[in-house]
């Protein structure tokens, strides 16, 4: 799949549908390999961390869940992309796991988020197989424990393993997986309690006119303000960076 750079993470293009569908097959397959969704907190943690951008960059597909980031692409490389965001994501993955008899897993959040999920979903996609969950403890997993879950992800038959532990810890996770869990990991992020109706979404108009964040800074002010203060700021300087960087090697060689 064409990837282009946005500041520090490769994006995959393709249309939304073109993208589920890479997904399910390589569910179909049990291919080990993880999908990254990105937004402008994913982007940021992996501009200031090295590390991090090898993470992101090193998965077999890179999402853009946040609308900044289709809109960067346009502005600064003239693709249009569609937005590929985890609480559209995995509504759909059910969908297409139900119709191509794909198993799922489902790790992260909580027990009472995941038996939501679990109701909801299979109430909705009768030929939906949800072959097993995981909670994780909020703690550093013994070897033991870590070794636990993989048997009992690869012994359920799953090929698409939705992942919720919140970045950078899901995305660390899924890297620090790939080649042992036999199937797709995808991070989903908040969307298990959003597709739980535990926590609502923001209104359609906030999607298009890339608020959703504003939407969830109003719901939790307190843990979310500094952040997005941080990561919104430095994200616009960065583009603006970019833009100039752009503009200045398109005038050199329109020089030349």
């Amino acid at each position: 799949m064409t990837q282009q750079k946005l500041i520090s993470i490769n994006i995959s293009l393709g249309s939304y549908q073109h993208i589920v569908s890479d997904i399910i097959a390589l569910a179909r397959k049990r291919v080990s390999s993880y999908v990254c969704v990105a937004n402008v907190h994913m982007c940021i943690e992996a501009f200031q961390s090295n590390d991090f951008a090898h993470v992101v960059n090193s998965a077999d597909i890179v999402t853009a869940d946040g609308k900044p980031l289709c809109i960067g692409l346009k502005w600064i490389n003239g693709i249009v992309q569609d937005r590929v965001a985890g609480m559209d994501l995995t509504p759909s993955l059910f969908e297409e796991a139900a119709k191509n008899n794909v198993k799922v897993f489902l790790y992260g959040s909580t027990d009472k988020v995941l038996q939501k999920i679990k109701q909801i979903a299979q109430a909705k996609y009768p030929q939906l197989s949800i072959v097993g969950t995981i909670s994780p403890p909020f703690r550093l997993l013994s070897e033991a424990e870590v070794q636990h879950d993989i048997n009992n992800i690869n012994n359920s038959g799953a090929g698409l393993v939705l992942v919720a532990l919140g970045c950078p810890k899901q995305e660390k996770w899924m890297f620090s997986m790939k080649g042992k869990i036999d199937g797709v990991m995808v991070g989903v992020g908040g969307a298990f309690p959003v597709f739980a109706g535990l926590q609502p979404r923001a209104p359609k108009w906030m999607q298009e006119y890339s608020l959703e964040w504003m939407h969830r800074l109003l719901q939790d002010p307190n843990r979310l303000f500094k952040r997005y203060l941080h990561t919104n700021t430095l994200f616009v300087w960065l583009l603006l960076k970019a833009k100039c960087r752009a503009l200045f090697s398109k005038n050199n060689v329109s020089l030349q």
